[in-house]
């Protein structure tokens, strides 16, 4: 209830909304301007409707401590998730061996080798360390959504089991892996939609718990995941058209049965907490590495954004660890771009890209999203520091320059953080003044781990091939 009053008080703070009573009914209606007249005042739509990479600072952002203390969910929230993740550790561990402690979590990479070749490719020098955080390697499911799309179903299999006695909260969470718990879990269905690393995410989850999983997938959705799925036993539903159809046919979906539970990727309280706590094992693999982070020593962290779930949750949770110390920036598909529009023009969720011309067709997979999350972008509206968009032809360089330098195996979507060190240092003189020799950088990755080896190949040739032929201009 809290989060609906929320919105609503979003709406009616909206210049381009305002809220109209009945006595039947509350309508919330919506005034929108013509494409026309939001070019004249937002002129980077211009660049963004033709294809064209940008970077756009975000003059609304304000100080952290501000917003935070305004926003739905507050640090006790942040911090209750950390300890529902360790109150899940022995059963995660039980169910997936490979986790050690039963904790989800990923390295901290320092990747000087990286930064040298972009520093030469891009012919930009780079001052300050360069890290990656490897959620491209997340245990089960291999990509960001590990963190949140876990999360939630064991938080759906928890109420499920202490409201029908099967646990108690103090009992050890290991026993919703036995049979007796697998049992009742099978009469009950979790759906999503999806454009794919969330659907594995808990299509993984909750096949292990033993519910019935149906994933709703775009046609962006790439085939190895949906086999992928497919192979364990998860009812996979493919539409014609892209994220926003699937979402909508998984909420209809879920609506129409009385045992199916949705996983809202748009609206999910539990996701969006689910990734929030990154930002505390950050806090704390950075601080085992010596890495200091204030106000002399800031960090700027590269988020690759669809929807808005997994960059929004982290970048709250950053926020509160560090504050204004942390500088987080979204990255986009140039044919992606929702979550640059709807916080540009302030239309938020009412944004959808192709009514700019946009065609919302990229190879980065897990980030074509046409409209940003409607509780994601109204909360990170005045905390995300700025936005850059990128072309497909960049990722799949970047993915090669990754593989050549360090090694990394990521799908197109998590190379794309890999270009913003090289936007900060020549377009940030606003965030970075004197700071540059300071400033530690730190590239998200999204995905990579499942990915079958000859579709890897296939992108890390076709990005050297790139590199051979293109001559590296950037158009910022």
């Amino acid at each position: 209830m809290a989060l609906f009053w929320y919105f609503i008080k979003s709406l009616k703070n909206n210049r381009r909304f305002r809220i109209k009573l009945s006595v039947n009914t509350r309508e919330v209606i919506e005034i929108r301007k013509t494409l026309e007249q939001m070019e004249k005042e937002f002129p980077l739509i211009r660049k963004i409707g033709a294809g064209r990479p940008v970077f756009w600072k975000n003059n609304d952002k304000k100080a952290s401590a501000a917003i935070l203390a305004d926003l739905p969910f507050k640090k006790s929230d942040l911090l209750q998730a950390e300890k529902s993740w360790m109150k899940f550790a022995p059963l995660l561990e039980c169910l997936f061996p490979q986790l050690t402690g039963g904790i989800v979590e990923s390295e901290v990479k320092l990747i000087s080798a990286m930064k040298s070749e972009l520093a030469g490719i891009y012919r930009q020098d780079i001052p300050g360390s360069l890290f990656l955080k490897g959620d491209h390697q997340l245990p089960i499911a291999g990509s960001v959504k590990a963190r949140g799309g876990i999360y939630a179903v064991l938080k759906y299999a928890e109420r499920l089991a202490v409201a029908n006695g099967l646990l108690d909260k103090g009992d050890n969470y290991s026993k919703i892996a036995a049979e007796r718990c697998r049992k009742f879990f099978s009469r009950y269905r979790i759906e999503v939609g999806s454009t794919g690393n969330l659907g594995l995410s808990i299509g993984i989850m909750a096949s292990a718990l033993g519910f019935q999983v149906t994933v709703h997938m775009s046609n962006d959705a790439k085939e190895w995941k949906k086999r992928l799925l497919r192979g364990k036993g998860v009812v996979v539903h493919e539409y014609d058209n892209d994220y926003t159809e699937a979402v909508a046919k998984g909420r209809e979906s879920a609506r129409s049965n009385p045992v199916s539970y949705f996983i809202d990727d748009e609206n999910s309280a539990d996701l969006f907490l689910g990734y929030s706590v990154a930002a505390l094992r950050l806090k704390e693999q950075l601080s085992r590495a010596g890495i200091t982070v204030d106000h002399k020593n800031p960090l700027f962290v590269y988020l690759p954004c669809g929807v808005g779930g997994a960059p929004g949750g982290i970048t709250f949770g950053l926020k509160h660890v560090y504050g204004d110390d942390a500088y987080c920036f979204f990255v986009e598909p140039t044919h992606s771009p929702s979550m640059l529009l709807g916080l540009l023009t302030k239309e938020y969720e009412g944004i959808k890209i192709q009514d700019f011309g946009i065609d919302n067709r990229t190879v980065a997979d897990g980030l074509a999203v046409a409209s940003p999350s409607p509780l994601v972008s109204r909360i990170i509206g005045r905390l995300v520091d700025g936005i850059y968009t990128i072309a497909d032809q960049q990722l799949y360089i970047l993915l090669a320059i990754g593989k050549d330098s360090e090694g990394i195996e990521i799908e197109p979507s998590a190379a794309a953080g890999l270009l913003g060190p090289v936007l900060i240092t020549r377009h940030g003189k606003d965030y970075l003044y004197d700071k540059f020799d300071s400033v530690t950088h730190l590239v998200w990755a999204t995905g990579g781990a499942l990915l079958p080896a000859e579709n890897m190949l296939e992108n890390y040739h076709t990005g050297k091939e790139l590199l051979k032929r293109s001559q590296i201009v950037l158009d910022y």
